[in-house]
């Protein structure tokens, strides 16, 4: 485990990843390039903002994304995936308003979503399984 991942608190080092999984509503391919690279810029900005740490972001298939984040365990992982797809999704319609056209109700992010918590072990796992969704293997 490298010190810089680790998060202090009072007598305890305490560092949990989490692996979150989540999709455009209807599985629409509208996660071009140019929109990738302006999501990962709004969630640097949102993790620094609400106190966790964005370790990879990546988009498959043009249609979800895969996130590796760490956080304080009192930060709850929910937390997370409420600020990053409810504050992206209205930058990105403001940003991509022909997105919010080729969704129904203007709704860009599907309401589910999946989440592990990843330790030690498997944490380079897991940052591989995310790089290769560029690839557009899954």
């Amino acid at each position: 485990m490298k010190k810089t991942n680790l998060i202090h608190a009072r007598t305890c080092v305490y560092n949990v990843n989490y692996h979150i999984v989540w999709s455009v509503k209807y599985r629409k391919k509208v996660l071009t390039q140019e929109v990738e690279l302006y999501l990962k810029k709004i969630f640097k900005e949102i993790a620094e903002e609400k106190g966790f740490l964005l370790q990879m972001v990546e988009v498959g298939e043009q249609d979800h994304i895969h996130v590796f984040v760490s956080a304080h365990p009192k930060i709850a992982p929910s937390y997370i995936v409420k600020m990053l797809k409810g504050i992206s999704g209205r930058k990105i319609f403001l940003q991509f308003p022909e997105i919010k056209q080729k969704l129904w109700k203007g709704v860009l992010w599907n309401s589910s979503y999946y989440i592990e918590t990843v330790g030690s072990i498997s944490e380079d796992v897991i940052k591989r399984y995310i790089a290769n969704q560029k690839k557009g293997g899954d």
